[in-house]
Order: structure tokens, then sequence, then C-alpha cells
């Protein structure tokens, strides 16, 4: 797999809602819930409001959303 540079959360947050068509629907502390409809039904993950996600992080929010890590870092 090939290495990616970091990423904050905040920036994740930013394409995931700007790219992908998910919204904010909520916030716990320093995690953000992210939701979108889709003919699916509703996806959703959470994005911690991190500096840098560490890798495994950033992987299992993606999953969550069911984005592809090599698309996601398309618009960094």
């Amino acid at each position: 797999m090939p290495h990616h540079k970091p990423v904050s959360g905040e920036e994740t947050i930013k394409i995931l809602c700007n790219k992908f068509g998910f919204s904010v629907s909520g916030r716990s502390g320093s995690h953000v819930r992210l939701s979108k409809m889709s003919a699916n039904g509703k996806t959703g993950t959470v994005v911690p409001l991190h500096d840098e996600l560490k890798p495994g992080t950033l992987h299992g929010a993606l999953r969550l959303a069911k984005v592809d890590i090599d698309e996601f870092y398309r618009y960094i």
C-alpha cells in the first residue's frame, strides 16, 4: 500500500462534506459525526478532530463512509 501524507481531522471532514456529499450530523467532544443519504440508505462515519489522523484511524473512518482511500487522496 502506498504511503500517504498525513491529514488532519478538519481537512478530512471538509473533503468528505464538499466532495462526497456528507453533512455534519452531530458532535461529541472532539469527534464529529457525518452522514449522508444514498439510494442504499444512510451512510455515516465518525472523524476525530485531531491535528494528524493516524493511518488506521483514517482508514477506519473512510471504511465506514464507504470511500476508497485513493479516491479520497485525489482531493488533497
